[in-house]
């Protein structure tokens, strides 16, 4: 899912009563909640290695109580840190030793602040490891459910896991998560209107709702897209025996499913409603033959980006666009009597009709091309308009 979405997972995993055992729950969960994604930092090597390291050894349960320790650790100096000043505050406020007066007669020392120095809520070390736990863990999980997939076995198994029932962008979470953060600051509101006692730990109902509104949505997710499956393949819409098929999100809308099938010579799309069960499938509009397998299209597989995207491509089409140039890196300049061609990765899962199958500058979404010089040599490699040097 995308960094809104787990950080307000993890801010409302805190709040859920975490906050009422250990100081610092609702802000080590939230860290953790996140930082799995530091791997993103790849992308300044290139996006060819960010693809391939994302979601990688970050995104693994060996990864989760790596990550729980080093953010209870990181908190943990933060309270150290925190303390030393406040003691040092309260020592710069209040002296600590006896003075004199002017007469020579010695004057009681004055009396400490107690809350200077030790009126906040004591971190149990423990709970605050198993709430960095939890969260760590829930961001394996939200990125499992949508279908840009997880390897949470990798390096010992580098397969690709995904749910592909929720959409890496959930606008009703998000709604979710307004009412469980928005809703308390209203109701404190109130009360500070009518006097009434402020509550110290606010909002932990509506943590809870949202987070079982969020597990909710998605066991209603999992069973349509089960529907979805289902409709597809009893509609036989292929003309030849189907090897394998999937079924994709769309945002907001349970009911809308972008799903694919594979047969040998092709593949072939189709947009179905579940509510209503209707499927739209047009063979002169849906079916993409597959691509021959020319010399440079064998050429650019063996390239560090088709490498990379193969492995995690698991609809991946691969074909020859000819001379054709691409955002973000110059073509070839060769002398006379050599060539070269552009070889396009894409990938079936993210060709969403709201995205017209290509974005607005033609190109497939998510995409990576390789330009191959005398069918043979890699002349430069680009994602997402960047250039992996």
């Amino acid at each position: 899912m995308e960094p809104v979405t787990h950080f307000l997972t993890g801010a409302c995993i805190g709040r859920t009563g975490l906050n009422r055992k250990t100081a610092y729950a609702t802000l080590a969960c939230v860290l953790a909640a996140e930082a799995a994604d530091l791997d993103i930092f790849w992308g300044f090597v290139g996006p060819v290695e960010e693809l391939k390291h994302h979601r990688g050894i970050t995104h693994t349960f060996w990864a989760v109580p790596v990550v729980a320790g080093v953010i209870t650790g990181a908190v943990w100096l933060f309270d150290r840190w925190r303390y030393a000043r406040r003691r040092d505050t309260a020592a710069a406020v209040v002296p600590s030793a006896a003075t004199e007066d002017q007469g020579g007669m010695a004057q009681p020392p004055p009396i400490v602040i107690p809350s200077l120095v030790a009126a906040r809520q004591p971190a149990h070390w423990g709970w605050l490891y198993l709430s960095t736990f939890i969260a760590s863990l829930t961001h394996i999980l939200l990125d499992w459910t949508n279908n840009y997939g997880v390897r949470p076995f990798f390096p010992l198994n580098d397969h690709w896991y995904s749910g592909s029932f929720m959409f890496i962008a959930e606008p009703t979470l998000w709604l979710l998560f307004f009412l469980a953060f928005f809703m308390p600051w209203v109701f404190g509101l109130a009360d500070r209107e009518i006097g009434a006692r402020r509550k110290r730990f606010r909002g932990r109902g509506w943590a809870i709702f949202a987070l079982g509104g969020m597990v909710l949505l998605g066991c209603w997710r999992w069973t349509e897209h089960g529907r979805a499956l289902a409709l597809f393949q009893n509609a036989d819409v292929a003309s030849e025996p189907v090897l394998r098929m999937a079924a994709e999100p769309y945002p907001v809308n349970p009911f809308r499913w972008h799903t694919m099938l594979e047969t040998a010579d092709f593949f072939q799309t189709a947009e179905i409603n579940t509510r209503t069960s209707s499927i739209d499938s047009d063979p002169n509009r849906d079916v993409l033959y597959k691509p021959a397998d020319t010399p440079a299209v064998e050429a650019a597989k063996r390239t560090l980006l088709g490498r990379v995207y193969l492995d995690w491509g698991t609809w991946a089409v691969v074909r020859d666009v000819g001379q054709e140039p691409v955002a973000g890196l110059d073509p070839p300049n060769l002398p006379p009597g050599r060539t070269w061609t552009t070889v396009e990765f894409s990938d079936l899962r993210f060709h969403y009709s709201f995205l017209a199958s290509r974005n607005s500058a033609g190109r497939a979404p998510l995409g990576g091309w390789v330009y191959i010089v005398d069918s043979r040599e890699e002349a430069g490699e680009v994602m997402s308009g960047r250039a992996q040097k």
